[in-house]
């Protein structure tokens, strides 16, 4: 029995054992020897009748593999000359590099990064029927409202009235794909190259890259125990960008005196105030504080997020503001088509009509006090913990001597993923520390994590 494979006398070789059509094979074989350069630009190539010839195989499976490169514009046709390569230049072949590897592959690392919050392995009964809701809806006609499904702006506008006291309507929320997709949108609709931007330092590094990427000047403002030092604060800044319920990744809570003295700052230099309330459901001493755009709505651009409450991989969230401001930020995304997905704000409708969303916080509320005083009572002989009263993450400040990033790394190599707050600094100086998530884990696996950690800081 002959072989299946046939070889040309150029770089050639069809399978037809293969279920590939043999015209597809030689197309494809043609562009890989152009890529990598042994067929060079100008090249002539054989006829497609010398071709089929030499292969064995018919004149149309020749005619229809260069009729593929030829519209594809890897070769092309001189009349009266022949077929030719064209001159693309070939690619280096990509290096692949192999990621880093722990020593036993089979003990996966245990995370303390912050901001992520615990999802449970089997979907409770409130998920599930909220996608059961949407399965059973058809998709719209045609495009979604840019700014959000009109029911969802509706029901998400009451939510923010009632939890975070900011008298808004539907006409005031923007739907968004998390806080950072509403805080590039902003930036791209309000910023222009070269404007000046404070943002809190340390802060929230997603902004930085954010501002960075909009290549805006950032002024670097820092903050103490209680959050952003209004006083720093320059008149000739045009936006700020704070985190006023929880500063990120310190935890102050910008006090009311302060919040006032802010208010009061952006009215008489006209800028705009950008407010990640990122996690403000989550407190564990009084109520969740106020929101700042309650205070002023024409001067604050409120953002809000599911991913600290369901989960970071819904990539949903809002943006409050000024009428005019949602108008200018809808007009820009019905021109770049730029919104969420019509499933997720169904399904977001559903959780918020039956209550599910209340519920899920409550639940995840008690869940987190409990693993943040295990978190606090663990770390607090290796340094001074801060930021405990809410939110998802607390803060360590380690004695000066000690050099987070080491620790990081050397509890990377013990097997727990942690943050250095020096990550998060940029120009004010502070001391040393790390900033600990406690509720991406199972209980169980943060108090291995933690176990893990303190014994890494008991060597320092």
């Amino acid at each position: 029995m002959g072989s299946p494979f046939v070889q040309s006398s150029l770089p050639l070789i069809l399978d037809r054992a293969d279920r590939l059509p043999l015209h597809l094979q030689l197309a494809e074989q043609f562009r890989a020897a152009i890529r990598d350069g042994r067929l060079a630009a100008g090249h002539r190539l054989p006829s497609t009748r010398d071709l089929a010839k030499d292969l064995s195989v018919s004149r149309s499976v020749a005619q229809a593999a260069y009729d593929q490169l030829h519209a594809e514009g890897w070769i092309e046709g001189r009349t009266g000359a022949g077929t030719f390569v064209t001159d693309v230049a070939p690619l280096q072949p990509a290096v692949r590099r192999r990621a880093a590897t722990r020593p036993d592959p089979a003990e996966p690392l245990l995370t303390l990064r912050p901001g992520i919050p615990y999802i449970g392995p089997t979907p409770d009964p409130g998920w599930r029927r909220a996608w059961r809701e949407v399965s059973t809806q058809s998709p719209p006609p045609g495009y979604d409202d840019a700014a959000g499904t009109p029911a969802l702006r509706e029901a998400l506008a009451e939510h923010v009235r009632r939890v975070r006291g900011i008298a808004c309507g539907p006409e005031n929320l923007l739907i968004t794909n998390g806080t950072v997709h509403g805080l590039r949108l902003l930036l791209t609709v309000t910023r222009q190259p070269g404007d000046r931007i404070a943002i809190e330092d340390p802060g929230y590094l997603n902004a930085v890259i954010a501002a960075r990427d909009h290549r805006l000047e950032i002024v670097d403002v820092p903050v103490d125990e209680d959050g952003l030092q209004v006083s720093a604060l320059t008149d000739d800044v045009p936006a700020a960008y704070v985190t006023p319920s929880h500063q990120y990744p310190l935890g102050g809570r910008l006090p009311v005196a302060r919040r006032n003295e802010l208010i009061r700052w952006a009215r008489r230099t006209g800028a705009m105030l950008i407010e990640d309330d990122y996690d403000s459901e989550f407190r564990y001493d009084v109520a969740p504080l106020p929101a700042l755009a309650q205070l002023d709505l024409d001067r604050v651009v409120h953002l809000g997020t599911l991913s600290k409450t369901l989960s970071p991989s819904l990539r949903l969230g809002w943006l409050v503001a000024s009428d005019t401001m949602v108008d200018r930020l809808a007009t820009f995304r019905a021109e770049s088509g730029d919104w969420p997905g019509w499933p997720m704000q169904a399904a977001l409708l559903t959780m918020l009509r039956d209550g599910y969303l209340d519920q899920a916080i409550r639940r995840s509320r008690r869940l987190y006090s409990d693993r943040r005083t295990h978190t606090c009572t663990v770390l607090a002989p290796y340094g001074q913990v801060i930021g405990q009263d809410a939110g998802l993450h607390i803060t360590l400040l380690l004695p000066e001597h000690v050099d987070d990033r080491q620790v990081a790394v050397a509890g990377r190599e013990a097997g727990v993923v942690v943050a250095p707050l020096s990550e998060y600094r940029r120009t004010t100086p502070g001391p040393p520390g790390l900033v600990i998530g406690y509720a991406t884990p199972s209980t169980e696996n943060l108090h291995k994590a933690l176990d893990i950690l303190t014994d890494v800081l008991s060597r320092r």
